[in-house]
């Protein structure tokens, strides 16, 4: 039990990361991250309030105070993770790894949760 709490704290830990750095450089190199979008065939209107998402995200998974909010948080995820890997795998760009690592992160963080 121990070792299923260390192993979901440590995956959530490095999943809060990866979104809170995401959303940082979402708001903080709007510029770039709208070049990226634009390439993606992403309307970049969407750039400020996915940063806010993917906080609100993280501040549900982190405070237990509902668990259905906890589940859509993290099917919010999933379905972004998703969105991104393969958009970055439909323009062969090389820049799907970030995603994909994100991906194996929420997998890891969810079931961890669900057996906790």
């Amino acid at each position: 039990m121990k070792n299923l709490k260390t192993i979901y704290l440590a995956s959530t830990g490095l999943l809060t990361a990866l979104m809170l750095m995401s959303a940082g450089m979402y708001i903080f190199s709007h510029d770039m991250v709208s070049e990226t979008f634009a390439n993606l065939g992403f309307p970049t209107y969407i750039i400020y309030p996915l940063a806010i998402a993917k906080v609100l995200g993280i501040i549900a998974i982190w405070t237990n105070q509902s668990k259905s909010l906890k589940e859509w948080a993290y099917a919010g995820f999933f379905f972004d993770f998703v969105l991104a890997f393969t958009a970055h795998i439909a323009i062969s760009d090389g820049e799907f790894a970030p995603a994909l690592v994100a991906l194996i992160l929420l997998f890891v963080s969810y079931f961890t949760w669900k057996k906790l």
